[in-house]
């Protein structure tokens, strides 16, 4: 069983913006979302349900106003769905156990690091410093955090 789950309370606590991507599928306007320039090192998870999504290592700058990486932590915790609303074919990126939309996943990252870009709004996401993963039960996934704040 896992420990991740659709927290009522955590939705309960969710501001506006939050509320309506995470449970609305909606997405927010580009170059706002707070954890764009963030290049500490560290984790991001999924604000409902505290799933481990993706990591400072696999995050760049690609330019498209919203934060992305070339790559999930573990597909044990994401589902890409096939999405055809505003008159075009992409790829939604959920967390699998909270059922957050997160965003989309394009097939225009960078070529050496596997050629995917997960584009993720900031307001489905909660960012872990590196220095705090252990204390908040994510030491498992220190490994996959390089401890400089240098992004790829």
């Amino acid at each position: 069983m896992t420990r991740y789950r659709k927290d009522p309370d955590a939705i309960a606590a969710l501001d506006s913006e939050q509320y309506r991507v995470t449970q609305q599928n909606g997405t927010e306007y580009p170059g706002t979302g707070k954890y764009l320039a963030n290049k500490e090192p560290g984790i991001y998870v999924d604000i409902v349900s505290g799933e481990p999504l993706f990591t400072s290592n696999d995050k760049f700058e690609s330019g498209c106003g919203w934060p992305s990486f070339t790559r999930a932590i573990s597909d044990d915790f994401i589902n890409e769905l096939r999405d055809t609303s505003h008159g075009m074919i992409r790829t939604e990126v959920r967390s699998k156990y909270g059922d957050s939309h997160l965003g989309h996943v394009f097939n225009d990252g960078p070529p050496e690091r596997g050629g995917l870009r997960y584009c993720i709004n900031s307001a489905s996401l909660r960012f872990i410093h590196r220095d705090d993963m252990e204390a908040e039960g994510y030491g498992d996934y220190l490994h996959l955090v390089e401890s400089s704040g240098e992004e790829k």
